[in-house]
Formats: structure tokens, sequence, C-alpha cells
């Protein structure tokens, strides 16, 4: 393959360590880094060495295959009973005229709205509040199945599981086996943060630890359904403890091999109590990209959330170790518009995400959540692509 000549390559540049060397023959034989070897790569490599390496894998797991899904967003409340420092999307109880509280109808009324669209997936996740109860999920999900059986629910993350089964005097497992048996299908792979405890206390404090984050999820795997898994980087954190929250999420991969993807979410720094702490450049983004998909060995798929990375960064990143780009959205988020991301309204339509991918050479194939091939469009003509976009010269009169 290409891209074992492209490792090859790199072998022979003198410029490299011999630690760089070990590694480079590590990936080429398909052999596990350590942490170790991730750190030295986060502190040391540049990103051209780590891009032919994460590609190299990349291409070994998935080829060109890079995968999009069609789905919306349902985002309850951005009121919240926690407060998180890096957080800008949250309202204060206190403040909560500041925001919003949708009921259950105004929920169904969003599902109803996709009726007549090709959507395959409702996402769930936004604040905490008590009237969002294991029951209300519970009815809310039968509704959701019993008006479209095929409807994906994807909803919701240990901080609000945590939540909502200690009020109700739940163990996980007995939370986690009704939101099952009520139609929730998998797991969002949010408020995951950073895990080293000192800095998740610092910019998360009060929500679930990363034990529970890390267990509940376990429970989900255990029962067989699948998740996915996430880590905020860019912020108060080093690079041990990202290599740290790496090494506890592919701990995890190896006993249950329940995750599905893992996405890197960039802390930005917009309306928040962090405003002061600096973005991170694209360049650490895709050294970022890279870093994980070398390290998690165990993990399929690496996605890039465009709404909150931005779509040309995104793009870039299939370069760099990433196989997805999450889906269409369609403007149902706001939680990094709010924070500064640069699409203020994330919705691409399926011709734009399709040639977002085809621009870098790679297949776009839609997907359901669990990543069953919908459609491959390799050879998908859209409207737009058949249009005339030159110069339209007026005759003489």
């Amino acid at each position: 393959m290409a891209t074992n000549q492209a490792i090859n390559i790199l072998l022979e540049e003198n410029s490299l360590s011999e630690k760089e060397h070990q590694i480079s023959k590590k990936v080429l034989n398909g052999e596990r880094i350590s942490a170790e070897e991730a750190l030295f790569l986060y502190e040391h490599a540049e990103l051209g060495y780590l891009g032919v390496l994460a590609n190299h894998i990349r291409e070994e797991k998935n080829g060109d295959n890079t995968y999009f899904n069609k789905n919306f967003h349902i985002e309850p409340t951005n009121v919240c009973v926690y407060s998180c420092d890096f957080c800008a999307y949250s309202r204060k109880i206190k403040n909560r005229t500041d925001g919003w509280e949708l009921n259950m109808d105004q929920m169904m009324d969003i599902v109803k709205k996709y009726d007549d669209q090709a959507v395959t997936e409702v996402h769930f996740t936004g604040g905490v509040l008590p009237q969002y109860d294991v029951p209300f999920y519970e009815e809310l999900f039968r509704r959701i199945k019993a008006h479209r059986p095929e409807l994906h629910i994807k909803g919701l993350t240990p901080v609000e599981y945590h939540y909502i089964f200690k009020k109700a005097k739940l163990t996980y497992r007995e939370g986690m086996e009704r939101m099952k048996a009520a139609g929730l299908d998998s797991m969002p792979g949010g408020g995951a943060e950073i895990f080293d405890k000192e800095i998740r206390d610092q910019i998360a404090g009060g929500k679930c630890s990363s034990e529970q984050w890390l267990e509940i999820h376990e429970i989900w795997h255990e029962l067989g359904m699948r998740s996915n898994a996430t880590m905020l980087y860019g912020h108060i954190e080093t690079f041990a403890h990202r290599v740290d929250h790496l090494n506890r999420l592919r701990k995890l991969q190896d006993k249950t091999g329940g995750f599905m993807a893992f996405i890197p979410l960039k802390f930005r720094n917009k309306n928040n109590q962090m405003s002061h702490v600096p973005e991170v450049n694209t360049i650490e983004d895709l050294r970022n990209y890279a870093i994980s998909r070398i390290f998690l060995d165990n993990f399929q798929h690496i996605k890039a959330y465009w709404p909150m990375i931005g779509r040309d960064t995104a793009q870039m990143s299939l370069a760099f170790g990433v196989n997805d780009m999450d889906g269409t959205i369609d403007d149902t988020t706001k939680i990094y518009s709010m924070a500064g991301s640069e699409e203020q309204n994330p919705a691409m339509t399926t011709a734009e995400i399709v040639n977002t991918i085809r621009l870098t050479g790679r297949k776009a194939i839609e997907r359901s959540t669990l990543y069953e091939p919908i459609k491959d469009y390799t050879a998908v003509l859209f409207e737009e692509d058949t249009q005339y976009r030159g110069y339209a010269f007026k005759k003489d009169r």
C-alpha cells in the first residue's frame, strides 16, 4: 500500500530520532505504542511525521471510506444545575429566564418536523434539570419509537444519567436497563471532559467523576449496546493529562469493545469563565487527531465534529487519521456556536458534506449510527454538480 511506502520513506530519514524510528516501526508492524511513547509524540513529534503514521493506520482500518450520517439534535434545555467553567452554553437555575426549557410535546414537534426527511438519528444532549428525570426520558423515548420506530435514539451522557439515577435511587445498571427498554439505542461520548481529577474538579466540578463516567459506559456495553467517547482538549490540561485520558479509554475498550468512535473536542473560549485561556491553533488540532489515531489502536473510528472544529479543519483532519465527519446536523445544536466556533449556524446539506469529503480524494459513505453502510456516494451526481458555474456573456443587441 502507498501508506506502507510512505512509512518506509520516513524510516530512511536521517533526521528522525531513535524513538521516532521505533514508533514508526511499531506502527508499520501493527504494534501498540505505549503511553510513554504517546507522551513523546505530543512533546516532540512534528505534524508531517504524525500525519504519515496516522494516515497509515486510518487506511489500514478504513481505506478511503469517510463516513457521515443524516442526523439532527434536540437540546431539551440549556439551564443546568452544574456550572462548568468551560461551558458557554448553559445558564444557572437562578438565570433560567435567559435560557430555554422544552417540554415533551415541543420535543416531539421537533421529531415530527423531520417526518418527510431521510434522517436516521436523533441526538439528545443538554443541561441537567430535575424535571428531566427517568420517567420523563422513558416516556419521551417510547413516544419517539411509537412515532418513528426506525429512528435511532442516541441520547444523554453519563453526566445526565448519574444525576437522574441518583435522584431516582437507581443503580447505574438498573437505570441503563430502563433506558434500553424505553428505546435508547446508543450513547454519545460527551461529559468525559478530561479524566484527571485535579483538572476535572477545576473545570467541571460537581459532575459525575471520571470513574463514574467510565462505569456507566462499561455497564452500557455489558448490556450489548454501543457508545462513543470524547476528550475536551486545549485548555489547562497538559499533554500527560491527554495521554492519561486516552489510556483509560483504551483500557476500557480492551475490556468491552463497546466504543465505536473517539471524538476530540476542542476547547473554545468565547462567553465562558475560561475566556482568558487561549485556544490552541490548527496545527495542534491536527496533531491531537493524529496522536489519538495512533494510540487508540482498538477504536475503529476517529471523528472530526465539524460544528466544533469548523468544516475547513475537519476537512484537513481527513489526512491525519480522521475517517468520520459526524452528520448534517441541520442547525440543531448551539453548544459550540455559543462558545465561538466558526460554525455559527451548523448545517450541511448532503451535497455539501459529500463534496467536502470528495475534495480530499476520499470516498463519502453515508452510515447508520452503528456504522452500517447506507449509501456510497462515489458515483452520485448532485444537481449543483452539473450546473454551469462560469461567466455568462450577454449577446449584443
